[in-house]
């Protein structure tokens, strides 16, 4: 998207203000898929993204600096109905992106007259150099409620190395500082368009040297941090560079978790192929969260013209929908599955905000938990938006609800007694479809099974699905693993290590299946939803050898490899 091939004045754009169960011993027969070992920890990578020193204030200052700005009003025009929605939306077919946005007449030619369905907008940034007197929150929405997909670009600040011609770039040492602060100005710039929260936000990095080692690591500092922070503010990162600079380097990291990957990929390849394919990038990676940006001006000859209406375009195709929800984990309400996690010796209880790849830093939300058990999170068992928390006082026995607020909790309910003679006290989800979660213990004497349903405020009575349960522990709700519709849970053979899978049915849960060995090295088993939103649930635990946190990836009928992200978690215990 270098537009120095444009005649316009060497000046930094205006740029928009403010920013039936059976016993599970008899189950052993039903196992039907053969042993998958997902416990040898194949780590990439130490998690580093978001854990980072605090940015540097002078960094962050000479960039809203240089970024602030008014926005020009644009000219009363008819316009459709105003609709938001998160942008870019579901679709796939051409684009086109200009360095301006677009008057409304030009637009509403072009939807009739040209292939056209997506239209690229500069939203802010220090490099970006167009005038934007279209571009108003009027704007954003009557182009969506007439059918556009709008796309949006934030071109700030370029790496050192880089080959275009922009001013204003970032060096190694203020990489991750300068990442974040973009991402900033990028929500406050969206924010004050009316895009909504969801949308994704492209990061425009043009073309740089590859012979630089260290400017190509500054980069993808720049870019993990600018998504890490997207994902708190609840956008969706997005990265456009070049096939042969910026793609090929996040292509290599695509699996570590030493950076917060982004959520879209926007290449640039000028070959005229109207495609979102291409060998240098795996199939398996950004799938349907791809656009291509194939033609500029040069190479189409000039403008143009649709419905007699004429402009000077870059040429996309796009394959885009939107990522899957996490479906539960996500305490934080800002799109992504978050841990909470209790220190034993002091009882605080932290909140590590997730981003896809890794943990934030941590937040306390809570103090005296040491004199609780069974803590575990419900999901919204309340149905106020929030996600809760449920303990247990081992004093008295009574169970505890603590509804959660978003940073902390109101003030607790007690929603049952006489649970001092239960055990693994499970939240499952909404296993009966009812709209409430519910709730999995085994009770101590007997080893039976049972299952609670949740109503808001309290539990109905216990049912008892089946018994021979003591052999079993570290039970955990996975959400939907199978994809099936329904909630599924898991199990660990206490004495074999063997990790096994309920899916969930009609009838509460159906026949197990195998899913892992040697799990009697793990400790503290959390489904923590769909962590990365590739669809599928996933499950983290912690090596109580070494203290390590890991991330074992769903695949519906099995584990990933694991993916380490966190260490010295000795001491801490992740919260069900």
């Amino acid at each position: 998207m270098d537009r120095s091939w444009r005649a316009l004045a060497a000046v930094v754009a205006t740029t928009l203000a403010a920013a039936t169960l059976i016993a599970p011993a008899a189950q052993a027969s039903q196992a039907t898929q053969s042993t998958q070992s997902t416990q040898s920890t194949q780590s990439t990578q130490s998690t580093q993204s978001t854990q980072s020193t605090a940015e540097s204030a002078a960094t962050a200052a000479a960039t809203a600096q240089a970024q602030a700005s008014a926005a020009p009003m644009a000219s009363a025009a008819a316009l459709p109905a105003a609709v938001n929605v998160p942008a870019p939306g579901t679709y796939a077919g051409p684009g086109f992106d200009a360095c301006s946005a677009p008057a409304p007449d030009l637009m509403a030619a072009w939807l009739t007259a040209s292939p056209y369905r997506a239209v690229g907008i500069y939203i802010g940034g220090v490099n970006r150099f167009c005038t934007q007197p279209q571009l108003t929150p009027a704007w954003v929405s009557a182009q969506q409620a007439a059918g556009w997909h709008l796309v949006p670009i934030y071109l700030g600040l370029q790496p050192y190395c880089t080959t275009s011609n922009k001013e204003f770039r970032f060096t190694s040492a203020n990489a991750a500082a300068s990442g974040r602060a973009a991402a900033d100005d990028a929500v406050a710039r969206a924010s004050a368009l009316s895009l909504e929260r969801g949308s994704a936000i492209f990061n425009d990095i043009e073309a740089y040297s590859t012979t630089d080692p260290v400017c190509r690591q500054a980069v993808l500092t720049f870019q993990s941090a600018w998504t890490a922070r997207l994902h708190d503010l609840g956008f969706l990162s997005g990265f456009y560079s070049s096939l042969s600079s910026g793609v090929v380097d996040q292509v290599a990291v695509y699996g570590s978790t030493a950076y917060v990957r982004p959520d879209y990929l926007w290449f640039a390849r000028y070959d005229g192929v109207a495609t979102t394919l291409n060998p240098a990038i795996p199939s398996t990676y950004w799938p349907h969260r791809r656009i291509k940006q194939y033609q500029n001006p040069a190479l189409t000859g000039g403008p143009e013209t649709w419905g007699g209406k004429t402009l000077e375009v870059d040429r996309n195709q796009l394959d885009v929908t939107p990522m899957p929800a996490t479906a539960f984990g996500d305490f934080s309400g800002n799109g992504w599955s978050d841990l909470i996690s209790r220190q034993t010796a002091t009882g605080y209880l932290f909140l590590y905000p997730g981003n896809g790849t890794g943990l934030g830093s941590p937040t306390r939300i809570g103090s005296g938990w040491n004199g609780l058990d069974s803590i575990s999170r419900l999901g919204d068992f309340n149905r106020d938006g929030k996600e809760d928390v449920l303990a247990r006082d081992p004093a008295t026995g009574a169970l505890l609800l603590y509804r959660g607020t978003g940073s902390g909790f109101a003030s607790r309910l007690t929603i049952g007694s006489g649970w001092n003679g239960m055990r693994e006290i499970t939240p499952s989800g909404d296993i009966n479809l009812d709209g409430y979660p519910d709730l999995f213990a085994v009770a101590k004497s007997t080893g039976c099974l049972y299952y609670y349903r949740g109503r808001g405020t309290s539990l109905l009575p216990g049912v008892r699905l089946g018994c021979g349960w003591n052999a079993m522990s570290e039970l955990v709700g996975l959400g939907d693993f199978t994809r099936d519709g329904r909630i599924d849970l898991a199990a660990r053979t206490t004495a074999t290590g063997e990790l096994w899978l309920y899916p969930g049915t009609a009838t509460v849960l159906g026949a197990r299946s195998r899913i892992g060995t040697s799990w009697n090295t793990m400790r503290d088993l959390v489904g923590v939803g769909d962590f990365d939103r590739d669809g599928f649930t996933d499950l983290v635990a912690i090596k109580s050898a070494t203290g390590e946190l890991l991330r074992y990836p769903g695949r519906g009928t099995s584990l990933g490899t694991a993916l380490r992200i966190g260490t010295s978690w000795t001491g801490k215990r992740p919260i069900l």
